[in-house]
């Protein structure tokens, strides 16, 4: 294995989730994806990764989920200030937890639900 391409989350408005995704997270949108027949888009996270928004129906629950991301399943992405995204998230009214391993990280949820994390990198 090499790593990760993309992960690749359901969406149920691609244009709500591009709010969050684009104007919150500040991630772009790559232009590349092809038809596929369904709505969604590509997003550039960094180097080769991508995460892939699929605006389908959802076979998962979307309520009930843990609050802490940590015990859900989710997505962990690394990034350079932890302060920076956090104030960004209290700015948009989206709450998250710190992590309970005592690491600098948070989780939130998107706007359906999809937990993601993000891990202070210390290069």
């Amino acid at each position: 294995m090499y790593g990760i391409l993309h992960v690749s989350f359901i969406v149920t408005d691609t244009k709500r989730a591009l709010r969050f995704y684009c104007d919150v997270l500040g991630l772009e949108i790559n232009h590349h994806r092809p038809d596929l027949g369904y709505p969604g888009v590509w997003l550039d996270c960094g180097g080769d990764q991508q995460i892939h928004l699929l605006e389908l129906p959802n076979p998962d629950p979307v309520t009930g989920r843990p609050e802490h991301g940590g015990r859900d399943r989710h997505a962990a992405f690394a990034i350079d200030k932890l302060d920076v995204l956090s104030a960004s998230l209290e700015a948009a009214g989206i709450k998250f937890t710190r992590s309970k391993s005592g690491r600098q990280a948070l989780f939130c949820r998107d706007p359906d639900g999809n937990a993601l994390e993000f891990v202070e990198a210390t290069a």
